[in-house]
């Protein structure tokens, strides 16, 4: 049975402050624990009622698992994690193909994202203090266990790309920008995805030392962040080596 401070711990990891003063996350549901327990991800702890088949460390009941869930409808297991940060290569992101989101606000946009990230092989994510929380229960969600397996760092976007040597192209998406499909494969770039309704922010902007656009053939206003980085990173990997 859990204690009334157990049980004020975990349901107060909902929120962002209580995350980041307790140095932990939750992440709720049989898919996405299995996900990342298959990618071994090292939870801390794992709360599970008795119809859950996996590991486990505290096994609880369906009542206390109701009190305890972040959802209307509870699941079988709810797992907490360890927030941890990750510094940034000495390099910075003169090696390697990188992902920078720029104020990308929707927590289903950055899961997407960090699944982009992981499909492509990609060395690492940026984001900019101002993107969805990386610890909240819906980017974990959408990354699809993605979110075990990319490196993601946090950093102030137009300080660090201000520091990318000329040698690596820093990409941006912009209707006025070169055609994507004739870009050149490399192995080092930083591609610069911007916020959903307001684009690139003008600090960012002016870090940009190529812009690129995705040919419209149709009358649609504009693609989504995730669709649009996955474009840019396809064309990227053409003809490097798997």
């Amino acid at each position: 049975m859990l204690t009334k401070a157990e049980l004020s711990r975990l349901r107060s990891l909902r929120e962002k402050k209580h995350r980041e003063a307790e140095g932990l996350f939750v992440v709720e549901g049989e898919k996405v624990v299995r996900e990342l327990l298959a990618a071994n991800f090292p939870f801390v702890e794992i709360y599970a009622t008795e119809w859950w088949d996996g590991s486990r460390t505290h096994e609880i009941s369906a009542a206390d698992m109701a009190k305890a869930s972040h959802f209307p409808t509870p699941t079988s297991v709810l797992a907490i994690g360890q927030i941890v940060r990750r510094p940034l290569p000495d390099q910075g992101l003169a090696k390697g193909l990188t992902l920078a989101l720029d104020r990308v606000q929707d927590p289903g946009n950055v899961g997407t994202l960090l699944r982009i990230a992981d499909w492509y092989a990609l060395d690492r994510v940026v984001l900019s203090p101002e993107c969805a929380d990386l610890f909240s229960q819906k980017v974990i969600n959408a990354s699809k266990g993605s979110f075990a397996r990319v490196a993601v760092h946090t950093a102030t976007l137009d300080t660090l790309l201000s520091h990318v040597p000329p040698t690596t192209p820093v990409l941006g998406c912009d209707l006025a920008g070169e055609d994507v499909h004739t870009l050149t494969p490399t192995s080092d770039a930083v591609i610069v995805i911007g916020s959903e309704g307001r684009g690139m922010s003008p600090e960012v902007k002016r870090t940009i030392t190529q812009f690129v656009t995705i040919p419209r053939y149709g009358h649609a206003e504009s693609l989504n962040a995730g669709v649009a980085a996955a474009i840019v990173c396809d064309n990227l990997r053409r003809s490097l080596p798997a």
